[in-house]
């Protein structure tokens, strides 16, 4: 199973966009994410095809997330790390991408050159806006190919450009015949007349991937392609329903964080409240108490299993139901 270790910031950003009603700024940081768009990538970027979840996690350039930054011609190289969110020109509407990223293209980096690939990821409440989506995403595509350079002069090196992704993720208002799909639009090389076909590298430097939902429920089949990137969206993007973290698991795994763990070990809530106040216990009583409450819990939201949690605790199984019950 190709499943990522799960972050307590990941853990933490699912609690709170639990709702995810209206994809706001809030809702939206559960993207940021690096095991989040480590799946997203697995099933939408053709370079990654063949790659673990987690070898792709770590080819993300975590300093380069961002959704802030200002893209103007003339400044658009003066930083070695950030990427830019916003692009603008003189008397131009501000127009901001939602998260931008670079990764590693392992196709191209070698041990001594990396060659990233500039990403673009949009998630979309409305599917119909008023204006077609595709035209939107070619050109914030152009824009962020156009970013790469400075002002052109005659000494610019165009054989510096490296390819961009833009990933839309469209959730609501998809009409019924496109539900759960996804499409592929990129450059391609048509026709020669003459001569051999040139190299794919040359001009292979935009790829925009839409990718539709447009109702709560997913009815997609295992083994089906795209399958495993809809039903993850599926759960994600919409308000989390009670298979949530059973659905979850199977991609990102919480059981075996070291941070949560320590969390367990050190206590909070319940537990802690537990080894301040007493009780009837002895410090060292009050500190087991708070470690079973805090396991306890975590089994309660389908976090841990009750193997899992017995076997951090040293329990057997059927004393750990006894207290559950």
């Amino acid at each position: 199973m190709d499943q990522i270790k799960g972050s307590m910031e990941t853990l933490s950003a699912m609690q709170i966009t639990a709702d995810m009603e209206g994809l706001d700024a809030q809702s939206k940081s559960v993207l940021h994410s690096r095991e989040v768009l480590a799946v997203i990538l697995q099933g939408t970027v053709s370079e990654y095809k063949g790659y673990s979840r987690k070898e792709i996690m770590d080819f993300i350039e975590v300093d380069s997330i961002s959704e802030t930054k200002e893209v103007s011609p003339g400044r658009t190289n003066t930083q070695m790390r950030g990427d830019n969110a916003e692009f603008i020109h003189l008397n131009e509407k501000t127009s901001n991408f939602d998260l931008v990223f670079r990764a590693k293209n392992p196709a191209l980096s070698s041990r001594d050159v990396l060659v990233s690939l500039h990403i673009d990821l949009e998630p979309q409440k409305d599917y119909r806006p008023g204006y077609p989506i595709e035209k939107r995403g070619l050109y914030y595509l152009a824009r962020r190919l156009s970013s790469q350079l400075s002002l052109a002069t005659d000494e610019t090196d165009y054989g510096q450009l490296e390819k961009c992704y833009g990933i839309w993720l469209c959730r609501d208002r998809v009409p019924q015949k496109e539900r759960y799909s996804i499409s592929v639009y990129e450059i391609a090389n048509t026709k020669n007349i003459g001569i051999d076909k040139t190299e794919e590298a040359s001009y292979d430097l935009m790829t925009m991937v839409v990718v539709r939902l447009g109702e709560p429920e997913y009815h997609g089949t295992e083994g089906d392609e795209g399958y495993e990137l809809l039903r993850f969206l599926n759960v994600l993007m919409y308000p989390h329903k009670e298979d949530f973290m059973d659905v979850m698991k199977t991609y990102i795994d919480f059981s075996d964080n070291e941070e949560l763990w320590k969390e367990v070990t050190d206590m909070g809530g319940l537990g802690q409240s537990i080894l301040e106040e007493g009780l009837e216990y002895g410090i060292e009583q009050g500190r087991e108490q708070g470690k079973l409450e805090m396991v306890l819990e975590l089994i309660r939201e389908k976090i841990l299993t009750v193997t899992e949690g017995a076997k951090r605790l040293n329990m057997e199984e059927k004393e750990l139901e006894a207290h559950m019950r």
